[in-house]
């Protein structure tokens, strides 16, 4: 099975509603998608066109290869077709494989029994050509096998990521609440900012937000963090795909961009905890960090473009206080950054009302499970309240 070099279909999943800005990536790439859906897009590619996209995609999380669908009624069914497949041209039998799963299929209970099938399926065929089951479990460092299985059909599909994708490596201290990187990424991409002119992020919490800020505007890619991926366990894998690709990611950097980037947090050690994950993406020297209340943040007077992700509210007992503090938000974007693009990710509609601005845009995020919205803000002279 010559994977690295035949093309079949790849499906490449991101978080719900970042299907837009990853499928932008994507066609940036040179790749020509067949269809996008809510939560990833379709192509054609080889196993080393996938090694290329796992290392620049900022707003993905798997990227699949499928190497055969079929029909099966039950998980007997199903083992006999992944049985079927020539494993031992895929796996070494001193190998370890991990399976995950979609299913939704009536004879299957639970997913982990569908997935119990596969690997039975796998290790069976592998010991009966060559004398030794590869071992197995959770672990999603070496092999990782998925499976799509909806109603009668089935698609089984190499997953060249393993970890996901949606966090980016640098993040070694995550702090209180942190917001995803894939999701920091999608957020920036919706946002009006040419990176160049100022990013003031407010609020910063770990510097999420700042940091990928700082990364797009050098173009630095996630695979510059990141030196295992599940492909590099499948057999016919050459090492030299990895590392020219990486070569030309080192190359890409734009190492003399001159884009301001301010980074500020009441929190002391929040503050600490974003220098250190800057340090670590190699942007510390982009952002300019600062202790103080979001009040005090230095506005730089070229017009650029801020954004708060402040808390939502989750939690009982805090809505009041944080009615004051999304007002202050309002009021700060109408005193102080005049000329700017205003922008505030919340999930609470309610406590966004205060913030006392019309959004001339809201743009739909998940976060997690929580429905959220980038509310844009255009701060020119005279901006209206909501009525």
């Amino acid at each position: 099975m010559q994977v690295f070099n035949n093309p079949s279909k790849v499906i490449i999943t991101c978080n719900n509603r970042l299907a837009s800005y990853l499928q932008k990536e994507v066609q940036d790439l040179g790749f020509s998608i067949v269809r996008t859906f809510s939560t990833g897009v379709e192509l054609k590619a080889n196993l080393n066109e996938c090694i290329k996209l796992n290392l620049n995609l900022r707003c993905a999380s798997q990227i699949l290869y499928s190497i055969k669908s079929f029909e099966a009624k039950n998980a007997d069914e199903l083992y006999r077709e992944v049985a079927a497949i020539a494993w031992e041209d895929l796996i070494d039998f001193n190998g370890y494989v991990s399976i995950n799963s979609n299913v939704n299929n009536e004879s299957i209970t639970t997913p982990l029994f569908a997935n119990l099938k596969v690997k039975d399926g796998i290790a069976d065929r592998i010991k009966a050509r060559k004398g030794l089951r590869p071992n197995s479990g959770p672990d999603l460092s070496r092999t990782v096998i998925h499976l799509y299985w909806q109603e009668n059909q089935a698609e089984i599909y190499i997953d060249s990521s393993g970890e996901t994708l949606a966090k980016h490596g640098y993040r070694k201290h995550p702090g209180k609440a942190p917001m995803l990187e894939a999701l920091a990424s999608g957020v920036i991409y919706g946002t009006k900012w040419d990176m160049k002119s100022p990013f003031v992020n407010p609020m910063c919490g770990s510097g999420t937000l700042a940091i990928e800020a700082a990364l797009i505007a050098s173009n630095r890619k996630p695979g510059l963090f990141r030196m295992n991926y599940a492909f590099m366990h499948i057999l016919g894998y050459d090492e030299e795909v990895f590392f020219e690709e990486r070569r030309q990611l080192k190359a890409a950097i734009q190492k003399n961009s001159q884009v301001k980037i301010i980074a500020s947090d009441i929190s002391a050690e929040a503050v600490e905890i974003s220098i250190n994950n800057a340090k670590t993406a190699g942007v510390d020297t982009l952002i300019e960090f600062t202790v103080c209340d979001f009040k005090e943040t230095k506005i730089p007077e070229e017009k650029g473009v801020i954004v708060f992700n402040p808390e939502y509210g989750e939690r009982l007992g805090v809505h009041s206080k944080l009615e004051i503090t999304y007002k202050e938000i309002g009021d700060f974007l109408k005193g102080y950054c005049k000329g700017y693009l205003g922008y505030v990710f919340t999930g609470n509609p309610e406590l966004a009302k205060k913030i006392g601005l019309r959004a001339s845009r809201k743009i739909e995020f998940y976060n997690g499970r929580l429905d959220c919205r980038l509310m844009e803000y255009e701060l020119y002279e005279g901006s209206k309240r909501e009525e």
